[in-house]
C-alpha cells in the first residue's frame, strides 16, 4: 500500500523546498531538496530514477524517472526551479503554502512545482503494471535562467518517447508553438572629459543614439519581413529594456550600456539574429573603431513549432476540451522536441500568475488536471 502524502501535502513540501535559480551566485539556490522529494515519491510508485548532475549548473540535478517496458510512450516534463521573489511584496512567506479564497498560494504552486504533485496524484490509482509503453517523468534544473537541464537531457537522448507534455501553466490549453528569446547587451566606450570642450572626448551617449537609430531600422525590418499570423503579435519583437550612461551633466559620457531583447518567430535561428544586429551596427563600428561591443546577456531560448493538426495535438485538444493555441513566451519545448516526439505545452494555472508576488493556483484546476493527466497516460501508455 502506498504511503505517498496527499495532494496538499505534496504541494506544501515542494513549496517549502526553496529552489530559486538566478544567474548571480548570491541569489542562486540548489534544487537538490526538490529532486530528493520527487525521487523518493516516484521511487515508491515503482519508477526507476536517475539524478544526473547538470554540467555548468553549480552542481544542480535533473530527475529522470521511468516505468514500463518497450519503446515510445509518454514524457511528462517540468522544471524544479522558480524565479526569485520580490522581497516585501508577498503577503506571506513564498515558501509556505497558504490556502485562501479557493487558491493555494506559494512560490512554485503555478510555475511549476505543483505540476509534479498533480502527476503523482494521477498515478496513485493507475494500473502501472499494465503499461504497454513507458512513462517518463523529467524534472529539470535551471529552466528560469539557462535551460541547461533540458538542453543536457535532450543531448543525452536517454529516452525516445512518442509524445511529450510540458506542464507549464497554460490554463489547461494545449500550446503547440511559441516564440524564442534573445537578450543582448550593447556597450559603447567613449572618452570622458570636461563638457566645456566636446572635441577632447567621445560622448558614448551620442554614439549610442546612432546605435539605437540603427536598431530601430532593424526592428522595422523584422516586423515587415517576418510574419506568423497564428500569434497575437505576429512578427518578431524588439524591446529596449535598460539603458544607462554617464555620471554627471558636466562630464562627457565615457560609457553607455543598452540591454535589449528580441522574440524570434519559429524558423529564425538565434545565431541569425545575432548576425543581423552586428550587420546593422557595422558602419557605426567602422566609424568608431573598438568603441562598440555586443554580448549575450544570458543564454537565449530557441523558438518552438509543433503542428496544430498532428494526432497528439488533436487528441489532447479533444481530451482537454480546449483548442490548441500559440503563445509569445518561451519554454523548454524546443529542446524536448529534439527527442523526436510530438510535443505540447499544457499545464494547470494561468501564466498571468507566473513570476508574480502572491503566486497561486486556483483549486478549480486540481481535479481536471489529475483527470486529464490520467487520460493522456492511458492513451499513450496503456491503450
Amino acid at each position: 500500500m502506498s504511503t505517498l502524502p496527499d495532494l496538499k501535502s505534496c504541494f506544501t513540501q515542494l513549496i517549502a523546498a526553496p529552489s530559486i535559480s538566478a544567474l548571480e551566485v548570491e541569489n542562486d539556490m540548489s534544487n537538490h531538496a526538490v529532486i530528493n522529494l520527487l525521487q523518493n515519491w516516484f521511487s515508491e510508485l515503482g519508477f526507476e530514477c536517475e539524478t544526473p548532475t547538470v554540467e555548468d549548473s553549480r552542481n544542480k540535478q535533473n530527475l529522470i524517472a521511468r516505468i514500463g517496458q518497450g519503446s515510445g510512450g509518454l514524457l511528462l516534463a517540468g522544471h524544479t526551479d522558480t524565479v526569485p521573489f520580490d522581497e516585501g511584496r508577498w503577503s506571506q512567506s513564498p515558501f509556505e503554502m497558504i490556502e485562501k479564497d479557493n487558491r493555494w498560494y506559494g512560490l512554485g504552486t503555478c510555475d511549476m512545482k505543483g505540476f509534479f504533485a498533480l502527476v503523482l496524484e494521477a498515478l496513485k490509482d493507475m494500473p502501472l503494471d499494465q503499461f504497454k509503453r513507458p512513462l517518463t517523468i523529467f524534472a529539470s534544473a535551471d529552466e528560469e535562467t539557462t535551460m541547461s537541464g533540458a538542453k543536457a537531457f535532450a543531448e543525452s537522448k536517454v529516452v525516445a518517447p512518442d509524445y511529450a507534455v510540458i506542464g507549464e501553466p497554460t490554463s489547461l490549453k494545449p500550446v503547440y508553438m511559441h516564440k524564442g528569446h534573445l537578450a543582448q547587451g550593447i556597450r559603447v566606450i567613449g572618452r570622458s572629459g570636461h563638457s566645456s570642450d566636446p572635441a577632447r572626448g567621445l560622448n558614448a551617449i551620442e554614439v549610442m543614439h546612432k546605435v539605437i537609430s540603427q536598431l530601430m531600422k532593424l526592428k522595422q525590418h523584422l516586423s515587415e519581413n517576418y510574419r506568423e499570423d497564428a500569434f497575437t503579435v505576429p512578427y518578431p519583437t524588439m524591446n529596449f529594456g535598460h539603458i544607462h550612461g554617464g555620471d554627471a551633466a558636466n562630464r562627457i559620457c565615457g560609457c553607455c550600456d543598452l540591454h535589449l531583447d528580441i522574440r524570434p518567430l519559429p524558423g529564425m535561428e538565434l545565431a541569425e539574429l545575432e548576425l543581423m544586429v552586428l550587420n546593422y551596427l557595422a558602419d557605426i563600428s567602422k566609424e568608431y573603431p573598438g568603441s562598440i561591443s555586443v554580448s549575450t546577456l544570458y543564454p537565449g531560448a530557441e523558438s518552438f513549432a509543433g503542428k496544430a493538426d498532428n494526432p497528439w495535438t488533436k487528441l489532447v485538444a479533444e481530451l482537454s476540451g480546449n483548442e490548441a493555441e500559440v503563445v509569445n513566451y518561451s519554454t523548454e519545448a524546443p529542446y524536448i522536441n529534439k527527442l523526436g516526439c510530438q510535443t505540447l505545452v499544457l499545464g494547470p494555472g494561468s501564466i498571468n500568475q507566473a513570476h508574480q508576488p502572491d503566486e497561486f493556483i486556483g483549486l478549480e484546476y486540481l481535479t481536471p488536471t489529475v483527470e486529464l493527466i490520467k487520460k493522456m497516460i492511458y492513451h499513450a501508455c496503456i491503450k
